[in-house]
């Protein structure tokens, strides 16, 4: 049985950046909310590394605390184990938490096994998938045929650690999302966001969302700014650094 997807979520965009979707990528309730009351963003995404490095020693009380702060936005958890079957599991539990939560299930195992079929029986029995750690166009292609056509999703390509690689993402990205236009309820997410200009990028290929830490957010706030002035308030900087710091030659 599909369960019900009409979920109220924001889906304007936040007022700093129009035409695309921004979500906060963290594992810290404070941060969280924060943002929120902002509104700068329209959702947020975790995942284990993050909430290992945030300190989060309860997976389920973390999420439910999460879930409960914002029960209106869409919130993406990822599940952990390493064994397909586990991970359904894991995932039908994690759905069932609120109606707002997406469930991150990364593209593969660690054996390299493919989790497109078990996000197939996800999708088609009402789970709101977040597909994680996509790399490739093969792979893109891949999930938008194993995704429900009825129900959300989110189609998560690491565009940063592409760039890593010294590929440019963007063709990837801008591809990505004309694939993606078969499932008209799945959108594009923008992961793993180096800086603010990526937001930029990602608007301009047409992704439906990407997510970025808190401090990458905040600098959303030097939009438009004038370049003289921050060339002026960088050299100040230094010069008061170096004032404070006592430095003598």
């Amino acid at each position: 049985m599909l369960r019900d997807l009409a979920v109220p979520f924001a889906a304007s965009p936040a007022p700093m950046l129009q035409g695309i979707k921004l979500f906060g990528d963290g594992a810290s309730l404070a941060d969280f909310s924060r943002l929120r009351s902002e509104g700068r963003v329209v959702g947020f995404t975790t995942n284990p590394t993050l909430m290992f490095k945030a300190g989060v020693q309860d997976y389920a009380a973390f999420a439910r605390q999460l879930i409960n702060l914002i029960p209106d936005m869409p919130l993406s958890f990822e599940v952990f184990s390493d064994d397909l079957q586990e991970m359904d599991r894991q995932a039908r539990l994690i759905s069932s938490w609120g109606r707002n939560a997406y469930v991150k299930i990364p593209i593969t195992n660690t054996r390299g096994e493919s989790c497109l079929p078990l996000v197939g029986r996800l999708s088609a029995d009402g789970v709101k998938v977040n597909v994680t750690a996509i790399m490739t166009l093969e792979q893109t292609a891949a999930t938008v045929e194993a995704l429900n056509p009825a129900v959300p999703a989110i189609i998560s390509i690491f565009a940063g650690r592409i760039a890593d690689t010294g590929i440019d993402p963007v063709p990837v990205m801008r591809a990505a999302v004309a694939m993606a236009a078969r499932r008209p309820r799945a959108e594009v997410l923008w992961a793993s966001t180096r800086e603010v200009f990526n937001l930029y990028q990602a608007r301009d290929c047409s992704c439906h969302i990407i997510t970025a830490t808190p401090d990458i957010l905040r600098k959303l706030d030097m939009s438009g700014k004038d370049l003289d002035d921050l060339s002026l308030e960088t050299v100040a900087m230094f010069r008061d650094d170096a004032v404070t710091a006592g430095y003598r030659i």
